[in-house]
């Protein structure tokens, strides 16, 4: 793999930036592109097989910044949250397989209207797969979701209320994913990202088009829309997180691409926007 500056040695190409294509396509790609970095989805690592994917990564040498998701742990019954829960478990294990240190947890949304009662499901299960977690050497990270996403993906939905989670927590297991495009309207977040400090264990940048016509889908290349991508940038490396930094955009019309070209634009957008 080509040597590249240090900017672009922090650059990790999330999978879901191109969801059509397999994981071997991505990490090919990104191999031919000196992306040193991907984050991978559990649903792509399922395509693949586990241990495929670890020799891939390998073969390639390529670094696992995150595995995509853990978390969805409220549930209407008991029996379903015990699956959620192990379910967790194999996530964990999957993450140190791939030798990937953050599982991402999009922890989920009331399945009753009951948003107070998800939470507290949401803050018992963590505490049933944190010490499986620290056993396995995976940090866990809390990524707070957009308020659009509270009725359907998760009732954790500020930076404050999932730094006041991580805290009932080690510091060495569980932390907090901060993604731009969930995070940057939020007028407490400068000083939240600041008192978070080395609890971030992930960053995730993209961008917010405008008019926003998907919220899900929407997402756009670095440079497309509104977002602060460098003052954000300047308060994540005020905290000190020194880590990878995953580009992770929801798009249909990058999907549409062909992924060696994602691959290049990402690269670009990365070192002249993010």
């Amino acid at each position: 793999m080509t040597l590249q500056p240090p900017e672009v040695r922090r650059l990790s190409f999330n999978q879901a930036t191109a969801e059509r294509a397999s994981l071997g396509e991505v990490v090919e790609s990104c191999a031919r592109h000196g992306i040193s970095n991907v984050g991978i989805w559990r649903h792509k690592l399922a395509e693949t097989g586990v241990a495929a994917a670890v020799k891939l990564v390998r073969d390639a040498g390529i670094n696992v910044s995150s595995v995509c998701r853990g978390g969805m742990f409220p549930a209407s019954t008991d029996v379903a949250r015990r699956e959620r829960i192990d379910d967790n478990f194999r996530a964990i294990d999957d993450a140190a397989a791939l030798g990937a240190e953050v599982l991402v947890l999009v922890c989920g949304a009331a399945p009753d209207r009951d948003i107070s009662g998800a939470r507290a499901m949401v803050r018992d299960g963590i505490a049933a797969i944190a010490s499986h977690a620290a056993e396995r050497g995976v940090k866990l990270g809390i990524e707070p979701l957009h308020p659009a996403f509270a009725a359907e993906r998760s009732c954790i939905t500020t930076l404050r209320e999932a730094r006041l989670l991580a805290e009932r927590f080690d510091p060495r297991v569980v932390g907090v994913v901060v993604d731009v495009y969930h995070v940057w309207w939020d007028p407490e977040r400068t000083d939240e990202i600041q008192w978070l400090g080395d609890r971030i264990v992930g960053y995730h940048v993209n961008d917010w088009l405008v008019p926003a016509r998907d919220v899900l889908m929407g997402r756009g290349m670095m440079g497309d829309g509104v977002i602060d991508l460098r003052g954000i940038r300047a308060e994540i490396e005020r905290a000190s997180y020194r880590g990878p930094i995953e580009v992770e955009i929801f798009n249909e019309q990058i999907w549409a691409m062909p992924t060696d070209d994602i691959v290049r634009l990402t690269k670009e957008r990365f070192t002249a926007c993010a």
